[in-house]
């Protein structure tokens, strides 16, 4: 182990432990012998002795709680004349029988103090020196190293410090978000000044979001060397100077968004000795628009081994030709050349672009014909105004685009007559021809889309127009002949054009009106909203005034948020416009739950970075989209109420109150003692003490107690849409806790509950169960006749939801065989080393989740009943199980046992190769199995009930893992191995598939991808992101 002392000399330490014996020595002796070594480095340091953490003078000391220490020491010779007591620290190793590790943490606690004091408006929390101690918002640490920092929308101002490359262990940084998460400092528009080139050092940060901040200067090079970044969002800030072609070297790289800064020079591509944008074989997402890039897109920036979705380079200065090479990115969705200076004609091969939606080519100097681009079947947008093409006839190919909504072909020499079939077109809403030469009689036949809003004609040669009855669509022919003709008296003859106006607010129910500050939602309750605007680069749309584009865009933010369970009331969606760049703008506004006036930090740390980090997914039609929230300075807590009419009439009713306090406070003392004696007798909690042991009932162990009203609050009232499931206990509720830890509560039934003291001592008992194939239990609630059980939230469902298909997520041989092992070691862990012993009684594939990486973790064994006297066999006889897992020694001898688990389990270890229920349609899959298998054929011949969709790969130790299975489910209990035997043989199997059984589960196989729907939320576990919610550090898949 090689720790830096200071900026200078190390020390190498390696030490060797074996468990035996509990620490027991003398503190002030070690704090004695530390303090030598910290007068000689002369740096704030953390010395840790893992086990159960003591504070002393600053430092963190932590104790093992059983081991006998043998280990070696040794120190560089660079350092050891320096490190004079190193030898009699030494001596205490050896002496008091401890393990000893030293984080030298002063380089990243100094980088954070540095954010600290160099930055405004930095959250409250943030107090003392140290940030993984203190719990400092926004900051999350992993083994006292900061890994993410989140501060979406804290308003902050000042410069990011060069000490941010202390910070070696940070993945995601967002708004200031410098990643492992540097993960997002998005929407400070008071964050100024260049982004330090140490940020370079940030090695393990995987996404860099800077949106909507005031940064300036050049774009650091370094970040080029940040190989692990997959998601670079610089977008709205004021950098300046050429694009790095460090950025090149980012070869996991999947959106990079540089827009509307200030950046200019040409587009860097590689060449012998430089890296160049065109290595970026795996973005899906080049933005570059607004901007002042100048020069030619070179034809080596694009190639057939890319896979970009959206090149987006409008607004900026380029010039030259398109380069034919971009027709060979099949994959491109958004094209986006419009407001340059490009010349010449547009590539014939664009039209082998058949996944094209919208195509922008407009205000630009293009010549020659207008291509054919028949091809692209799936246009809904093309804009190619304002060019110098040749002079030509409405093409007839336009009549051929069955999914155009909008077609605008301003000053690009078009004449004749516009063809009736063109307006057939079935999704058509937009028609904007201006300034041709177009003449003739205009008649849009009887058929039109009924689609179909504006036919913008002004400025052609129109002569006449068709009639038709019940024509309503908005026609504008103001400079055309045929308003000469008719003295302008023609309803058509106006400029017509009007701004959409839209707003969510319902109408059923009676705005309120709010004091200053704050907003009345769309359900006319007062709060302050999280406002920002949506910028949308590219929708597929143009008719703004039909409300149902607003209405499904709520509902996919409301869906969006309530999935994730951010604490969302209801969105407000207003001030809809098309602006100059060809954006759809909309004003957002979301609003705080119900009995919240205001958001917490965490809320909006949640939302700002769900927005920004492309986690949301519009619908389609709206295309690339990027979200610029304000500042949100009225976070719960901090205001204050400053009603005069409250202040009146409390100075007011003051003395009459204080009169009846004294007269309640007499009564309410006699009460509360009668109270307490009632509680004691009916509440075994009343007198509960969480920090000790009482007698011979072990205390709770990692659990707390809730009140009611808490989860009640957690829950959002147990409300409907929190509401993931019914059980044989009650319901299940989702449910965040304040530090943004996910929860599911299952509250009671009347019929499950059980009495006050037998209830706290399973709880008890169940609080010691820990183990990560287990479900923990966070707490519990006995309060106003409710009996409920807080677990931690597994994401990815059940193992049942997977294996039928219904969750989304592809489970290959490899990752069952991990479903299987991690499945067996926790029940392993339940039979063998839970104290005491417990016997799950109910183990199938529903009780069976997968968390975030896919891990298998047990559930509902907090229900089962706890195993008796281990002597007799660690019996339970209270009737439990499910048809088709029942052990078949249970309805001779009316008893479960370890081995009834066993047999349980090896009935999902056949649902994982056949992905069929225990009992299907009559047939019970045992008895399938057995009659099916034949031993001397390849893969037993099981070819024909194995799931279909692990058939065709190669099933390493399929044969074993089957045999296994059936030993499990051996209708003698005594025939049956145990759970440990399962375990190594599960771990031989899984070596003979070539994986390694130690390994985490996420890290093999690809069809994990996928497996996260959206990621990923910022409330779920740990091993998410890392301020209080939880960001996916894995490839960012957005729109």
């Amino acid at each position: 182990m090689r720790e830096n002392f200071g900026r200078g000399a190390t020390l190498e330490c390696i030490a060797a432990v074996h468990l035996l014996n509990a620490f027991n020595e003398d503190v002030g002796t070690i704090k004695k012998l530390f303090s030598r070594v910290y007068k000689v480095i002369n740096k704030e340091q953390e010395v840790v002795l893992y086990g159960s953490f003591l504070e002393k003078n600053g430092f963190k000391i932590s104790c093992l709680s059983a081991g006998y220490f043998h280990s070696s020491f040794t120190c560089s010779s660079t350092v050891k004349s320096r490190l004079n007591g190193m030898e009699s620290l030494c001596f205490l190793f050896e002496e008091c029988h401890l393990m000893l590790e030293i984080h030298f943490v002063y380089d990243v606690v100094f980088a954070l103090n540095s954010l600290k004091y160099v930055l405004d408006n930095t959250p409250p929390n943030w107090i003392g020196s140290d940030p993984c101690g203190s719990g400092w918002e926004g900051v999350r640490c992993t083994n006292f190293r900061v890994t993410t920092i989140t501060l979406t929308s804290m308003g902050l101002t000042g410069m990011l410090p060069g000490d941010i490359e202390s910070l070696s262990e940070l993945q995601t940084l967002k708004n200031l978000t410098i990643s492992f998460y540097l993960r997002d400092l998005s929407y400070n528009k008071g964050l100024t000044g260049p982004i330090p080139a140490s940020i370079g050092n940030l090695k393990k940060l995987t996404n860099l979001i800077l949106i909507g901040s005031g940064f300036s200067g050049p774009i650091p090079g370094t970040i080029g060397s940040l190989q692990q970044l997959v998601m670079l969002s610089l977008n709205s800030n004021g950098f300046s100077g050429p694009i790095p072609p460090q950025l090149g070297n980012l070869s996991n790289l999947y959106w990079l968004d540089l827009a509307d800064n200030k950046l200019s020079g040409a587009i860097p591509v590689s060449d012998a000795t430089t890296p160049g944008l065109d290595m970026l074989t795996n973005a899906k997402h080049f933005h570059f628009g607004k901007n002042q890039l100048s020069g030619e897109i070179p034809s080596q920036l694009f190639s057939s081994k890319m896979t970009l979705k959206h090149v987006l380079f409008e607004n900026n200065s380029l010039s030259g030709s398109i380069p034919s090479t971009l027709g060979l990115v099949q994959t491109l969705e958004v094209l986006r050349l419009d407001r340059n200076s490009l010349t010449g004609p547009v590539p014939s091969n664009l039209n082998s672009l058949v996944n094209v939606n919208e195509l922008f080519l407009s205000n630009n100097q293009l010549t020659g014909s207008l291509p054919n681009l028949t091809g692209m079947s799936v246009l809904n947008y093309m804009d190619m105004s304002n060019n110098t093409f040749d002079e030509s006839d409405f093409p007839t190919w336009f009549s051929t685009l069955q999914s155009l909504t909008t077609l605008v072909m301003e000053s690009t020499g078009l004449q004749g007559q516009i063809p009736v079939s063109f307006f057939t077109l079935p999704q058509l809403q937009t028609l904007v021809l201006r300034n041709n030469q177009l003449n003739g009689t205009l008649d849009v036949g009887s058929s039109y889309s009924d689609q179909l809003k504006l036919i913008d004609l002004q400025n052609n040669f129109i002569v006449d127009f068709t009639q038709r009855p019940g024509f309503k669509i908005k026609l504008i022919l103001a400079g055309n002949p045929f308003c000469q003709e008719t003295e302008g008296t023609s309803p058509y003859c106006g400029l017509q054009e009007t701004n959409s106006t839209y707003s969510s607010l319902e109408n059923h129910c009676i705005p309120a009106t709010c004091i200053a500050h704050q907003l009345s939602s769309p359900n006319c309750r007062c709060a302050h909203a999280y406002v920002g605007t949506l910028y949308f680069r590219a929708p597929s749309f143009s008719d703004l005034g039909n409300p149902t584009i607003y209405t499904s865009l709520a509902d996919s933010l409301m869906k969006f948020f309530n999935s994730h369970l951010l604490p969302v009331d209801s969105v407000s969606l207003s001030n809809p416009t098309m602006n100059t760049d060809k954006y759809f703008v909309l004003r957002l506004e979301v609003f705080p739950p119900a009995g919240q006036d205001a958001f917490n930090r965490t809320g909006i740390l949640g939302i700002g970075f769900m927005l920004s980090n492309q986690t949301f997914k519009p619908p389609p039609k709206f295309g690339p989209f990027y979200f610029d929230g304000g500042p949100y300075p009225y976070f719960e807590g901090t205001h204050k109420s400053s009603s005069t009419a409250i202040i009146i009439g409390s100075a007011v009713g003051g003395s009459v109150l204080v009169l009846l306090a004294l007269l309640a406070g007499i009564y309410v003392f006699r009460q509360k003692r009668k109270a307490e004696t009632a509680d004691k007798q009916n509440n075994p909690f009343a007198s509960w003490d969480p920090n000790k042991n009482s007698g011979d009932v072990p205390q709770l162990r990692g659990a707390r107690s809730f009140s009611f009203a808490e989860l009640k609050k957690y829950t959002n009232n147990f409300s409907e849409t929190n509401d993931i499931g019914t059980g044989g206990y009650g319901k299940v509720y989702r449910g965040i806790l304040p530090n943004g830890q996910l929860v599911a509560v299952k509250r009671a039934q009347s019929r499950s509950m059980q009495g006050g003291h037998e209830f706290k001592t399973e709880i008890e008992l169940l609080s010691r169960v820990h183990h990560k194939n287990v479900v923990s239990l966070v707490g519990f609630c006995f309060e106003q006749g409710e009996q409920m059980l807080v677990y931690e939230y597994i994401p990815n469902g059940t193992l049942k939801e997977s294996l039928s298909g219904k969750s989304g997520i592809k489970l290959d041989w490899m990752r069952r065989l991990r479903i299987a092992l991690g499945t067996a070691r926790g029940l392993q862990y339940l039979h063998e080393l839970a104290n005491p012993p417990i016997i799950h009684r109910d183990i199938k594939s529903n009780n069976i989740l997968l968390d975030d990486r896919l891990n298998a973790k047990v559930a509902d064994f907090g229900l089962s009943k706890l195993l008796g006297d281990p002597e007799k066999g660690h019996v339970t006889t209270q009737v439990k199980g499910t048809m088709g897992y029942m052990d078949p020694e249970y309805y001779m001898t009316q008893q479960l046992t370890e081995k009834s688990d066993v047999y349980s389990y090896g009935v999902v270890m056949l649902e994982l190769v056949t992905a069929r229920q225990p009992i299907d349609k009559g047939k019970y899959i045992v008895r399938e199995v057995r009659q099916k298998m034949d031993r001397t054929k390849v893969g037993y011949n099981l070819q024909e009930i194995i799931d279909p969709a692990i058939l065709g790969i190669t099933l390493g130790g399929l044969e074993k893992f089957v045999d296994l299975a059936l030993r499990c489910v051996e209708e003698a209990g005594v025939e049956r191995p145990t759970m440990g035997e399962v375990v190594k043989e599960i771990e031989s199997i899984m070596q003979i598939a070539g994986l390694n059984p130690n390994a985490d589960s996420a890290s093999t196989s690809a069809s994990y991808e996928g497996a996260n729907k959206g990621y990923d939320h910022p409330y779920t576990d740990e091993s998410l992101f890392v301020y209080s919610g939880a960001f996916l550090p894995a490839k960012v898949e957005p729109q």
